[in-house]
């Protein structure tokens, strides 16, 4: 039996996981021993051929690497060409925008243009009711009129004041040269009246002092005249005087008038195209209230650029501009001016930094961009959105 035992267990088979060279294998899991088995030889083959992946294809492995060298030599040749110009789109075309008011109430008697229509210099474009201007000014020359007569009548009586005291002079005269006369015939009967009183008779002594006396006081008399004589003659000049000012004044008033007369012609200050047009005929405006814009033909463009890009920008750089307005168009034109300050410093209420926390934010600088050759197809009006590129290298 001893025998019989001894040569089974010869003959029996050794397990699998038994150590051949007389370790103690690890007794495996039958569950992991059950997956293995359960694995097919196609998966096997699938995960071999994952393995390999682009092994199997050298192409793919060149045409990736083509592409990231284009990629990289792109980007590369795209930021060499990017860096030369600054861009924004926070710009906009800009223009004075003119506004038309009347200078003088009144009626509108004529509108001649209409919405959007293109107006020259010097066109008229409105008209209001000149009938009491008409009037004013009819007024102001009948006033100068008879200003400039009170003139001449001033003159004319110059002209007869100066003779009149050319002849007081003259009576004066005479009478002063009777004057003396008379007074040296009664200096000589006085004399002959000391030598010998018997010599004079005393009814001529009385009739030479009578005469003197006489011939004195019509002196004084006409010394008199001529004194008032020479006061008329400066009254008449004063009148003059005051008769040239009262026509200065009356012409004053009519050239009033007349530009008064003026206004009611509304004419375009500028050629430009009609925008918010207000007046319609037979409305009555008063001065100062707005009728109607004129957006002049000349425009150009506001870029705010930020403060970090205008290190190298400078008056006179290329610039295209890209019209949102006009897609595919490119206008050409220049950098005109920098304005010295950020634009909130120009606001209604500019900030104060020195109260308060502070915050550092990039600001934004207006620059004025000259358009070039603006296209005539395109309607380029204030407040159109643009894209200006400077080329600042």
């Amino acid at each position: 039996m001893a025998t019989e035992t001894g040569s089974a267990d010869k003959d029996e088979p050794e397990p699998p996981w038994a150590d051949r060279d007389g370790g103690n294998a690890e007794e495996p899991n039958p569950k992991h021993q059950s997956e293995d088995q359960n694995d097919k030889p196609e998966d096997k083959k699938t995960d071999k051929n994952k393995k390999k992946g682009l092994r199997a294809h050298p192409l793919l492995l060149i045409a990736a690497a083509i592409v990231f060298v284009l990629i990289a030599v792109g980007g590369l040749l795209w930021w060499l060409h990017a860096r030369n110009f600054e861009t924004t789109d926070d710009a906009f075309i800009d223009n004075h925008i003119v506004r038309l008011a009347p200078q003088i109430a009144g009626r509108v008697t004529g509108v001649f243009v209409d919405d959007n229509q293109l107006v020259q210099q010097g066109q008229a474009v409105v008209t209001i009711d000149s009938a009491d201007v008409e009037t004013r000014v009819a007024q102001a020359r009948a006033q100068k009129a008879q200003a400039e007569s009170q003139v001449d009548n001033a003159l004319a009586q110059i002209k007869v004041n100066q003779a009149a005291y050319a002849q007081a002079r003259a009576d004066a005269a005479a009478a002063q040269a009777q004057s003396d006369n008379a007074a040296r015939d009664l200096a000589r009967y006085n004399h002959l009246l000391a030598l010998n009183p018997l010599a004079v008779a005393q009814q001529q002594l009385d009739q030479a002092r009578a005469s003197a006396l006489q011939l004195a006081a019509q002196r004084d008399a006409a010394v008199e005249e001529t004194r008032t004589r020479a006061e008329q003659v400066v009254a008449s000049r004063t009148q003059v005087a005051a008769g040239r000012d009262q026509v200065r004044a009356a012409q004053a008033q009519l050239e009033e008038a007349g530009v008064n007369l003026g206004y009611t012609r509304i004419a375009a200050p500028v050629a430009g195209h009609v925008a918010q047009k207000t007046v319609a005929l037979g409305n009555y405006v008063a001065a100062g209230a707005q009728m109607m814009a004129i957006v002049p033909l000349q425009v150009w463009v506001t870029a705010n650029y930020k403060e970090t890009q205008l290190a190298r920008m400078r008056p006179g750089q290329a610039v295209t501009v890209k019209v949102d307005a006009c897609p595919g168009s490119k206008v050409r034109g220049h950098v005109d001016s920098i304005q010295r300050g950020a634009g909130q410093a120009f606001g209604i209420l500019p900030p104060e930094n020195a109260t308060g926390n502070y915050v550092k934010v990039v600001q934004r600088v207006p620059v004025k961009i000259v358009l070039d050759d603006p296209p005539a197809d395109c309607p380029l009006g204030p407040g159109l959105s643009v894209s200006p590129s400077v080329r600042v290298r």
